[in-house]
């Protein structure tokens, strides 16, 4: 394969990936953290997380708090 069909062939697989969300609901930020939502519910009460004006929770603070060590859930099933 020519190195323009591989730019070509990663042009092509680029474009039909699923952009990633700017904000995201507290499930969906539960499920990218890989915690129960209860978790989520306790990291916006801390202050680690936060709601935006519209209820949901900005990507970038969710790809922060993936970089740090998060609280694991407890108890839990």
């Amino acid at each position: 394969m020519s190195e323009v069909n591989i730019a070509l062939r990663a042009i092509q697989l680029y474009s039909e990936m699923h952009p990633r969300p700017t904000h995201l609901t507290q499930v969906q930020a539960a499920e990218m953290l890989g915690v129960h939502r209860n978790t989520v519910s306790k990291l916006l009460r801390a202050g680690v997380l936060r709601l935006n004006q519209c209820g949901l929770i900005s990507i970038e603070l969710i790809d922060l708090a993936r970089s740090t060590k998060l609280p694991r859930d407890e108890g839990g099933c």
